[in-house]
């Protein structure tokens, strides 16, 4: 934590910014009440320190203001960082929120909460809650496999999907995926047509019923193939999951209470968010190199 707060200290110092105050997270608020107490404190920018469970507690205080969030990933995992190219460690954060560059994203809202990674009901969430926290800090993502491997032989579920105002689709799914972004844990892209501000969310329906199909739909989303065997994908700005039976559900990588029903909105273009500058004239490309060797600079100031 003394490094964080030298690095940025060093950031902010360079171009003449205030130092900023520091909230501290808590078991039972991990970031929304300090967001709302940083902005109530007047914050124009407000540094998300932590993993994918901070940042979406972050986004649900910011969502609908005025109020940049600028990404310091930390912790387990980070998602948001990972898909936007936000760098990968809390100096590059640093580097591109005092670079300037800002881009709205789209949010999800589920029962109040919102996300901007992905939300889930089934396998995804079986993973997750089959994965220690000691082996997630120990080996990182790897630890999912695990989890994965758990879970592999349960039963489908037997659930009706609604996407807007379109007919009922009953299917028999391991798992369905609301996503945001694209791209997992360890770099697979899952939904390769995902763009965080165009106003819609983009579902993946998982089907396999043994470890072969399940083979096969790996090796189709390694691959990345136009169509992968045994999943389904749709856009949609509202999404209801109805199953007749308790699933397990997770949102940005945090379990919530299980369920028989995931229902799903889209606030379009509601985060503003800190982000490398774009690079060329790429709507949603953004080039973090020049950010990354500023970084090192802070690093090495702040360990003198």
């Amino acid at each position: 934590m003394d490094m964080l707060r030298r690095i940025v200290d060093e950031g902010v110092d360079s171009v003449g910014w205030p130092r900023p105050a520091w909230y501290e997270t808590t078991p039972d608020d991990p970031g929304e009440g300090q967001a709302k107490q940083a902005m109530e404190d007047g914050a124009e920018l407000v540094f998300a320190c932590g993993g994918d469970g901070t940042v979406m507690a972050v986004v649900s205080a910011l969502a609908g203001t005025e109020t940049t969030m600028a990404v310091l990933p930390a912790g387990t995992g980070n998602l948001l960082a990972a898909n936007l190219g936000l760098g990968t460690d809390a100096a590059t954060g640093v580097q591109v929120a005092i670079e300037g560059g800002r881009r709205r994203i789209d949010v999800g809202v589920c029962d109040g909460k919102c996300f901007v990674v992905m939300a889930g009901m089934g396998f995804d969430a079986q993973m997750l809650e089959g994965t220690s926290e000691q082996a997630k800090k120990r080996i990182g993502w790897l630890a999912y496999v695990g989890g994965a491997l758990k879970h592999l032989r349960d039963r489908p579920m037997r659930a009706r999907i609604v996407l807007d105002d379109r007919p009922p689709m009953p299917r028999r799914p391991r798992t369905v995926i609301v996503g945001n972004v694209g791209r997992l844990q360890g770099g697979v892209r899952l939904l390769t047509e995902a763009d965080p501000a165009d106003g819609q969310l983009d579902v993946a329906i998982l089907s396999p019923s043994n470890l072969a199909h399940w083979v096969s739909l790996a090796w189709g989303v390694i691959r990345r193939r136009d169509r992968v065997p045994l999943m389904e994908t749709y856009t949609a700005s509202k999404i209801e999951i109805h199953s007749r039976s308790t699933q397990p559900r997770q949102l940005d990588g945090d379990l919530i209470e299980p369920g028989r029903t995931l229902k799903i909105s889209v606030r379009p273009k509601a985060l503003l968010l800190s982000v490398p500058r774009p690079a060329g004239d790429a709507d949603l490309a953004y080039d973090v190199s020049t950010a990354a060797e500023a970084a090192e600079d802070l690093r090495e100031a702040a360990r003198e």
